[in-house]
C-alpha cells in the first residue's frame, strides 16, 4: 500500500515536496547540482541524503538500481533540457525494466520563460515522452508537491516505471497547497472466469511450458513462479532478453533462454501445447525472422501487468494482471501434476573451458560462479558473453539485473545504487570494457561511500557485440574506418579506475586470478579488476 499526506500548515514547496518523499520512505536522492534547482537546495533537509554523481545519466541508473533492489521508490533529480537530454538512455532503461522511478528536473523561472531563456526546457514534459507513464510541468507553483506525490504513486503502480516532474526555479520558494491523503492499492487482481480457463487449459496439457519475465521478479513472485511450474511439472524457459531473474537457473526444470528472434523461439518450444508467458513479452525480438510465432498446435496464454505488452502480442489470450496474483490465482485451482505428465530434466550445461593462458570467458566466469555467494546482486553489462554468462554463471532468482533497453551504461551505475540500497551485501557489477566507458564516472560515487562494490570487466580490447554482428549478419568485414573503428586497444582500465578512487588491479595470470577475485569480493570498499580474456567469435550476441 502507497499514500501520499503532507502537513497542511504554511510549508513552502520546497518544504511541502521534502515531505511528500518522507511518506513515500525515501532517505536518499540521487543528483547532480545544478542552477535550476538551486532554490530547492536551499531548503535541503539533514534527513534526506543526496547522493552526487558526476552525470545525469549515472544518477538516474544509480535510482534505477537502488529501486529494483528495494522494490520501493527511486529518485533522481537533473538539471533543465540538456540534463534531461544526458539522463535519457537511463530514462529508456528504467521504462524497459519497469522500475518505479521518479525523476525531477530543474526549469528556468517562469517569468522567464515566454522569452524562451538560456537554460529553459521547451516543452518539458514532452521531452520524456514516451518513455515515461505520466509528465507534468505544473500550472501553478502551489501545485508541484502534489504533482510529485501523483508521480511517486504512478511509478508504483503496475506496470512499475519512471515518472518526470519539471519544476521551475522560482517555484520552490513559493507557498505550498496542502496535499490530500490518498491511499492507493497497487495490485492488478486477476479475472476469477479467466484464471478458471487458463487453469482448465494447463490442466489438460500434455506437454505445458512457462516462459518468465522480469515482471516475475519485479513482483516478487519467484517462489510462486517454482510452485507453479513444479506443481505442473512444465518445462520453463527465461523470456528473451530479460532483464532479471526470475526462476533459478540451476532448477532441474529451467531449460535456458529463448532466443530473441521469431524462428528460433518457435524452435526451441517445438513439442509444447500449450505456452504460458508471465511478466514478459510475446516475445521481444531482436533481429526479424518470418515464420510461426509459436509451434503449429501450441496454444499461447498470457499473464502480464502491462497493457501495452497486451496489447501488442501478437498471439493468444492475454489477461492484465500482477504476476503474484495471477500466479496465486492458478495455484488455487490447479490440481497435482497428474501422473501421466513426466517431467522435463535440466540440459546439461557445456564445460568450461580450462583456466589457461590466454583466459577465455567461460573460464573466468565459472571460477567467479563458485566464489560468489548465491545472496550477491549482480549487474550485468557484457552483451558479447551474455550466451557465456548464462551457461557459466547461473543466476538464483532475484540475484541478476541487466539493461533491457540494448544501450550501453546502465549497470556500473545501478550497481552503486544497489549497493548504497543494500550495504549487508556486496554487489557484483559484471561489465565490458566498452561499457564501462559510457559511465566510468560512477566510479567516483562508490569510492566516495567506501560501498561494497566489486566490479569485474571482461576486457577483450573491442567492441565485441559489433564484430559478433558481422558473423549473425553473414558480413566479412566493414569498410577499414568502421572496422578499426571497433577497437579499443589503449584503454588503461586500472589506470582509470585508480585515478577516481577505486582499488584496481590487472588479471591475466590464470594462476593468481582465483586469489586476486577472491581479495576483490571480499575487500571492505570498492574494488575493479581488469580481466583480459579472448574475444568470441561465431556465436552471435543474441
Amino acid at each position: 500500500m502507497v499514500s501520499a499526506s503532507v502537513r497542511t500548515s504554511g510549508p513552502t514547496v520546497a518544504e511541502a515536496a521534502f515531505d511528500v518523499l518522507r511518506d513515500f520512505g525515501v532517505t536518499r536522492v540521487f543528483g547532480n547540482p545544478g542552477s535550476t534547482e538551486m532554490h530547492m537546495y536551499l531548503y535541503w533537509p539533514d534527513d534526506l541524503e543526496y547522493v552526487l554523481a558526476l552525470q545525469e545519466g549515472s544518477a538516474v541508473a544509480m535510482a534505477d538500481g537502488l529501486a529494483q533492489r528495494t522494490r520501493g521508490p527511486g529518485v533522481a533529480i537533473v538539471h533543465s533540457a540538456a540534463g534531461v537530454g544526458n539522463a535519457l538512455s537511463s530514462v529508456i532503461a528504467a521504462w524497459r525494466n519497469q522500475s518505479p522511478l521518479v525523476l525531477l528536473a530543474g526549469q528556468q523561472t517562469r517569468a522567464m520563460l515566454p522569452t524562451e531563456p538560456y537554460l529553459s526546457a521547451l516543452e518539458p514534459d514532452q521531452f520524456p515522452r514516451p518513455y515515461v507513464k505520466w509528465a507534468l510541468q505544473p500550472a501553478r507553483a502551489a501545485d508541484v508537491p502534489g504533482a510529485i506525490a501523483r508521480a511517486l504513486l504512478t511509478s508504483l503502480t503496475p506496470p512499475y516505471g519512471p515518472t518526470f516532474v519539471s519544476v521551475p526555479e522560482d517555484d520552490w520558494s513559493q507557498p505550498a497547497a496542502p496535499v490530500p491523503a490518498h491511499t492507493i492499492v497497487p495490485t492488478l487482481g486477476a479475472d476469477p472466469a479467466t484464471i478458471t480457463r487458463f487453469a482448465d487449459t494447463l490442466s489438460s496439457a500434455t506437454r505445458p511450458a512457462l516462459v518468465v519475465g522480469p515482471a516475475v521478479d519485479g513482483d516478487a513472485a519467484a517462489p510462486d513462479a517454482v510452485r507453479l511450474a513444479e506443481r505442473l511439472g512444465s518445462a520453463v524457459y527465461g523470456a528473451p532478453w530479460t532483464s532479471r531473474a526470475s526462476f533459478p537457473e540451476r532448477h532441474p526444470l529451467f531449460q535456458g533462454f529463448l532466443t530473441a528472434t521469431r524462428e528460433e523461439v518457435a524452435k526451441q518450444l517445438d513439442g509444447h501445447d500449450v505456452v504460458l508467458v508471465i511478466g514478459a513479452q510475446v516475445f521481444t525480438y531482436h533481429v526479424h525472422t518470418e515464420g510461426p510465432f509459436l509451434p503449429n498446435g501450441a496454444q499461447c496464454l498470457h499473464l502480464t501487468d502491462n497493457p501495452v505488452h497486451a496489447f501488442s502480442a501478437p498471439i493468444g489470450d492475454s489477461l492484465i494482471c500482477s504476476a503474484r496474483a495471477g500466479i496465486r490465482a492458478l495455484l488455487d485451482q490447479l490440481p497435482d501434476r497428474p501422473a501421466h505428465r513426466t517431467p522435463p530434466t535440466a540440459p546439461p550445461r557445456p564445460q568450461p573451458a580450462p583456466l589457461t593462458a590466454p583466459l577465455e570467458a567461460s573460464a573466468v566466469l565459472h571460477l567467479l560462479r563458485d566464489l560468489v555467494p548465491p545472496t550477491t546482486p549482480v549487474f550485468e553489462e557484457a552483451p558479447s558473453y551474455r550466451n557465456e554468462i548464462r551457461a557459466h554463471f547461473p543466476m538464483e532468482a532475484g540475484q541478476y539485473h541487466n539493461t533491457f533497453s540494448g544501450g550501453l551504461g546502465w549497470a556500473l551505475p545501478a550497481a552503486v545504487g544497489a549497493a548504497m540500497a543494500d550495504p549487508a551485501h556486496r554487489t557484483l557489477c559484471l561489465i565490458g570494457d566498452g561499457s564501462l566507458m559510457y559511465s566510468v564516472q560512477a566510479l567516483w560515487t562508490a569510492a566516495r561511500h567506501q560501498l561494497p562494490l566489486t566490479v569485474v570487466v571482461l576486457d577483450n580490447t573491442e567492441y565485441g557485440a559489433m564484430k559478433e554482428f558481422t558473423t549473425l549478419y553473414g558480413i566479412d568485414a566493414f569498410p577499414p574506418p568502421i572496422q578499426s573503428a571497433l577497437d579499443l586497444p589503449a584503454l588503461d582500465i586500472q589506470a582509470v579506475a585508480t585515478g577516481l578512487g577505486i582499488t584496481a588491479t590487472h588479471a591475466d595470470d590464470p594462476s593468481h586470478l582465483a586469489e586476486t577475485l577472491t581479495a576483490a569480493l571480499t575487500a571492505r570498499g570498492p574494488t575493479l579488476v581488469d580481466v583480459r580474456v579472448q574475444a568470441l567469435r561465431g556465436t552471435g550476441p543474441l
